[in-house]
């Protein structure tokens, strides 16, 4: 793996379907990852990323743990 993308997300649902949407149309021949941290989003941001973005790693959490937590989450599981 060579580069893991690492975001995090709270209630913005839009900008995180278009900020997918755009690494997905632009995505070149490195082997990577997104992982995505959902700090309790009450838009309905998780399940669009499970439904349009399977390939997407989603965290869920059952509260927001805040951004420095989130990220950290996801920094222990990426492989880039």
């Amino acid at each position: 793996m060579d580069l893991s993308i690492l975001i995090v997300n709270w209630n913005t649902r839009e900008l995180l379907q278009c900020c997918l949407q755009s690494i997905h149309d632009h995505w070149s021949a490195i082997d990577a990852e997104i992982i995505v941290v959902d700090n309790h989003s009450s838009d309905g941001s998780a399940g669009m990323v499970s439904e349009l973005f399977p390939d997407v790693i989603l965290i869920n959490n059952g509260d927001n743990l805040g951004f420095v937590r989130a990220n950290n989450q996801a920094a222990s599981i990426a492989k880039g």
